[in-house]
């Protein structure tokens, strides 16, 4: 008998083939740019209901910019949050379901253009990450920039397990656990992710500064102990400002965490309570910042909150400015 070679799972591939892999930018702030009221407490969740072609069309607009992997408009889909809409279970699986087949129908339309992947381009097949948004997305009173939760492990555990277990069954090549601000929600999320068969995913923390994530732990000691999960591919910061950034990789190229994987927002602040973004930093230019990122280490890099395709079509040209001779996939144009 001949002995199985095990498969490389898409995100690990892709990232083994290429020195960077560049992400999407914002979703639910995009999709409020182009005219959505999300003013919900299931933000960009509720046009997975509503307006689904718009999440699909935003989808083949960062493909089109040059993203390699576009995350999933599940981050505040839950069986809960569609519950408490009054949605049955059955519908609200089968939505949180659809969050996936979105971005999943997006790249299949992508890649099904010749021209798309063609000799010149270069292109590997795009990958769909599924969003999991953490607990404090559901409350939607900005706890996932604070991490003071109302539940202990074994509640969180229940809030998570159903979704998880609904997303890494969805088609999805990779989980996406982001904008995480507790260290105990981290550890819950890895115990489960840990309990679902070939399951893969990053973790990326909300940050408060340039050390500690959002509830206050050091982020060095919390990394260190997710990225000992052979489930977990990277680790890294997103949903942060960006003037944080480089603090923060560089403490977790110290602790040696893996992979690091960056996606700020841009450099605005969130008002829970008025449901606005205020004004913060200058905003800086993400595709200069990233080539710097790039430089420390980053493996995965893009935007969040208030970045744009058009954010993204430049990073994706100043990295392979810099970088001609990597086997990073060529401009789109």
């Amino acid at each position: 008998m001949i002995p199985q070679v095990p498969t490389r799972d898409p995100f690990t591939a892709m990232l083994e083939d290429q020195r960077v892999i560049i992400l999407d930018g914002g979703l639910a702030t995009e999709l409020e740019a182009r005219g959505h009221d999300l003013t919900d407490e299931l933000w960009s969740a509720r046009l997975v209901l509503e307006a689904p072609e718009s999440i699909r069309r935003l989808h083949l607009d960062y493909l089109e910019a040059g993203a390699d992997c576009i995350v999933s408009a599940s981050y505040q889909a839950s069986v809960q949050g569609f519950r408490h809409k009054g949605i049955d279970e059955e519908q609200a699986v089968r939505m949180v379901r659809r969050s996936v087949e979105l971005a999943v129908a997006a790249r299949e339309a992508f890649w099904a253009v010749p021209s798309n992947r063609s000799d010149r381009r270069h292109r590997r097949r795009p990958l769909v990450a599924a969003s999991v948004g953490p607990y404090g997305a559901f409350l939607a009173d900005g706890s996932e920039y604070k991490g003071a939760y109302d539940l202990d492990a074994d509640g969180l555990a229940d809030f998570h397990r159903q979704r998880l277990q609904i997303l890494a069954a969805s088609g999805a090549d990779v989980l996406a656990c982001e904008t995480i601000p507790s260290a105990l929600e981290a550890r819950v999320l890895v115990r489960l992710l840990e309990s679902i068969p070939d399951c893969r995913a990053w973790m990326s923390f909300s940050c408060r500064d340039g050390t500690h994530i959002s509830d206050g732990t050091e982020i060095a000691a919390i990394a260190a102990e997710v990225a000992e999960s052979s489930r977990v591919v990277a680790v890294g910061i997103n949903c942060t400002a960006p003037r944080h950034i480089a603090s923060l990789i560089a403490i977790l190229r110290e602790v040696d965490v893996g992979p690091i994987v960056v996606y700020p927002n841009s450099g605005e602040s969130y008002d829970a309570e008025a449901k606005r973004w205020l004004p913060g930093e200058q905003q800086q230019d993400l595709a200069d910042n990233a080539a710097r990122w790039v430089e420390m280490g980053a493996r995965i890099v893009g935007g969040c909150c208030r970045t744009k395709p058009r954010d993204i079509r430049r990073l994706r040209r100043r990295l392979l400015a810099g970088a001609r001779s990597t086997r990073l996939a060529s401009d789109p144009g």
